[in-house]
């Protein structure tokens, strides 16, 4: 079983903790914009802490599932 250490990307090293948080933060932002786009981000008291803890939520995931460190 080969788990990844840290990733590179051109030349540069970096620990795959953030490699996880970039591809939550970019779920987070596609999921935010659905919600925008289908009105229902209107349903929430504070918007901000939604995508706050989306992003959280699938770092979480992608570091779990995707991302095996």
């Amino acid at each position: 079983m080969n788990v990844p250490s840290e990733f590179a990307i051109g030349g540069v090293y970096m620990p795959p903790m953030l490699i996880a948080a970039i591809l939550g933060m970019l779920l987070a932002v596609l999921t935010g914009r659905m919600l925008n786009r289908y009105r229902l981000s209107r349903y929430f008291y504070y918007p901000p802490l939604v995508f706050l803890a989306l992003t959280v939520i699938f770092t979480v995931t992608v570091g779990t599932f995707f991302i095996r460190s």
